[in-house]
């Protein structure tokens, strides 16, 4: 058995008691975490890491409830458009000739960005290579609940991506007997519902179906734009979220992204059947969505998470800089500098992901027991000194630097800033490859007013 004991800590454990030591320990065994707090250094045993955090901060790792894998390639491709121009015109065309080898090289590089930004778990709201996709979390040692981008219908949609709802159904029972808990558990597979542009009345039933009866997660974009509500109500009669709570599918196992346009009842609906929430500031704001009712969701007790969303809509996997954000808008919208503190975004970006991740039991705190997913911030940079607050530092004052080691299932995965789990020189340089060769190949061309001298 392996024991790493990080010592002479700032612990923010985020337990229910949310504890603070100011001057911890935590012994991790294997994947485990065995103690936290004040331990007697004399008991225990051999062969024991030691690694002295003197002046820095430990706490859980980040929960990242709204990634696309396969988008991270296609950073830049569709800045500054509305989202059905984002979706159809750009992402579509750039995704749908994606190979086995594209979404790998993208998963690596969009898991090693956000292993450098803190992130130990996150949510894949759905790509088509899942396979690709669980072989970069197995290779790059994240934890990862992944899904299909589901889809049997729609406007727009490409060639290769048009299936029928039984095709869909059955990819997504064989992906998840075949792939959940591998990677030494770390991956767990969950049923995907695109939007309810995508998704038939057929498949939304039969996908709940199947998420209840293999116990898993739901994982769907919901109320995103204006036009939605528009689309739903004139093909199913009313609006998103109250059609799918006509339909049975307002549960427990649904994350429900982004969440814009809902209303009063639409929100006590999801507090009514204990629908989880995946917040997305930086891109709800970047392609025009809105400002969804965060202190309002908060407020009735809903589970609300903060996510990034893909490369092409953020376009970064920075969850300390969506923590920030998380923070401001909302103060902004209310003019109450109150709503959404420092407190409030921490338990979002942890033990709340950990919930909408339906792992809170095992992760988003620093507990006895739970998995040792945990990251170390070294606080000593000009942008976050002093320390007269370090829970407002973390939310307010560090970015992405102040992340200095990450570790996951009791694994370093970065380590003072070194990545540990592969060659980041030469992940750059598949990245730079592989992203124009594809741009190329969906023949995406860009606007600009700036000459281009070549």
């Amino acid at each position: 058995m392996s024991k790493l004991l990080i010592k002479n800590a700032y612990i923010i454990t985020m337990n229910s008691e949310r504890e603070v030591y100011e001057n911890g320990s935590i012994l991790i065994e294997n994947d485990k975490i065995l103690k936290v707090g004040k331990i007697d250094f004399n008991d225990l045993g051999n062969n024991v890491e030691e690694y002295d955090a003197k002046g820095k901060i430990v706490m859980p790792g980040l929960i990242n409830t709204h990634v696309h894998l396969s988008q991270q390639l296609g950073r830049g491709i569709a800045d500054d458009v509305d989202l059905l121009t984002w979706l159809r015109d750009r992402v579509w065309p750039y995704e749908s000739g994606f190979t086995y080898e594209d979404s790998y090289i993208s998963s690596k590089a969009c898991c090693i960005e956000m292993i450098k930004s803190g992130v130990t778990t996150f949510l894949e709201s759905g790509g088509q290579y899942v396979d690709a996709m669980v072989q970069a979390v197995s290779d790059t040692g994240i934890r990862g609940c992944l899904a299909k981008s589901v889809m049997d219908q729609g406007e727009g949609l490409p060639a290769v991506w048009q299936k029928s709802t039984e095709e869909e159904l059955k990819t997504q029972i064989e992906l998840f007997e075949k792939y959940n808990n591998s990677a030494q558990g770390r991956v767990k597979i969950w049923f995907g519902l695109r939007t309810i542009f995508n998704n038939s009345d057929e498949l939304l039933i039969e996908t709940k179906k199947l998420a209840d009866k293999y116990n898993t997660g739901m994982h769907m974009h919901i109320a995103e734009i204006s036009g939605e509500i528009d689309f739903a109500k004139a093909t199913r009669g009313t609006s998103t979220v109250e059609h799918l709570n006509k339909l049975g599918i307002l549960g427990s196992n649904l994350l429900a992204v982004h969440t814009v346009w809902l209303t009063n009842r639409e929100i006590d609906l999801f507090r009514l059947n204990d629908v989880k929430v995946s917040h997305n500031p930086a891109a709800a704001m970047k392609v025009v969505l809105g400002f969804a009712s965060v202190p309002e969701m908060l407020s009735k007790g809903i589970p609300v998470s903060i996510g990034t969303d893909g490369a092409p809509s953020n376009n970064r996997m920075d969850m300390m800089r969506e923590m920030y954000l998380t923070s401001l808008i909302h103060k902004g919208r209310t003019l109450d500098p109150t709503v959404v503190s420092a407190e409030k975004v921490l338990e979002m970006a942890t033990i709340n992901g950990a919930k909408c991740a339906l792992l809170d039991k095992e992760i988003g705190s620093l507990e006895c027991g739970k998995k040792a997913d945990l990251i170390i911030l070294n606080p000593n940079t000009i942008h976050s000194l002093p320390m007269h607050n370090p829970i407002g530092n973390i939310v307010y004052s560090m970015s992405s630097e102040n992340v200095e080691s990450t570790i996951c299932n009791g694994t370093w995965l970065m380590k003072e800033r070194k990545i540990e789990v592969l060659d980041e020189k030469e992940l750059l340089e598949e990245v730079k490859t592989q992203g124009e060769k594809i741009r190329k190949k969906a023949n995406i061309s860009l606007n600009s007013n700036f000459k281009i001298i070549k």
